[in-house]
């Protein structure tokens, strides 16, 4: 193989085994479906059995789906002892938004916030990374609330915060695997189903009104991102922030 052709394959998904934790809806998903249509082989994997089963009715038959619970450690390491050797690990799971004033935070809530937005990735780093190919990266994912947090964001930037701090040090302990973070800003996904349609339209408007790009992304947009980072051999502990501008305004 000529010199050129390794670094064709180098930039390519074609081939590749990709395991997307939180791959059954959402940015997830929306991972999912753009890897696939490069030319990877997915997995996908979520705690809830509907939710995967539905999600690989839209992706090739190549792909497999798998029911785990990611606040179970047991659960992580067995899966990972079983899948066998892939090329690029994606956590994208996580519970849906909440906020809310500290004063008036559930202090059990707020802990539990954390189990699968945090120690899901730091279990499945733990017991994936010996299964992750030569050349492979590991993505994770923040979000702007670290840069730019709210009233009622305490939970979320305090996550977006450690994911980040998490990221930079995983980078630096396994290289020279590669580990990023995409950081995206309001997307029209169902970790805003607490709130009612109304509200999230509303906020959906209000938001893309304030946007230097005048949008609101769906997940199709934010996808693009996490490929960028699988792909690119340059690039490691680094937070990619995609938010139309957000942080600016």
């Amino acid at each position: 193989m000529s010199t050129s052709d390794k670094q064709a394959n180098q930039f390519t998904l074609a081939g590749k085994r990709v395991i997307i934790l939180g791959g059954s809806a959402g940015i997830g998903l929306a991972v999912a479906q753009a890897a696939a249509a490069e030319g990877a082989i997915v997995v996908i994997g979520s705690s809830n059995p509907k939710r995967v089963e539905e999600a690989l009715k839209t992706l090739p038959a190549t792909a497999t789906g798998y029911t785990i619970d990611l606040s179970a450690e047991e659960a992580i390491k067995n899966f990972f002892a079983t899948i066998g050797a892939f090329d690029h690990l994606v956590y994208t799971a996580g519970e849906n938004i909440s906020l809310s004033n500290i004063t008036e935070t559930d202090t059990a809530f707020a802990r539990n916030y954390f189990t699968i937005r945090y120690w899901g990735v730091f279990l499945s780093i733990k017991y994936g990374v010996t299964s992750l190919r030569k050349g492979g990266a590991i993505t994770l994912t923040s979000g702007v609330a670290a840069e730019r947090p709210g009233k009622g964001w305490s939970l979320g930037a305090s996550i977006c915060s450690a994911m980040e701090g998490f990221t930079r040090a995983m980078a630096v302990e396994l290289a020279p695997i590669r580990v990023n973070i995409v950081s995206p800003g309001v997307v029209k996904t169902d970790l805003w189903s607490a709130m009612t349609a109304e509200e999230r339209d509303g906020m959906y408007t209000a938001t893309g009104n304030a946007l230097p790009v005048r949008m609101v992304a769906g997940p199709e947009e934010i996808a693009l991102t996490y490929l960028y980072l699988m792909k690119q051999p340059y690039t490691t502990g680094q937070t990619v922030v995609v938010d139309g501008g957000w942080v600016l305004v």
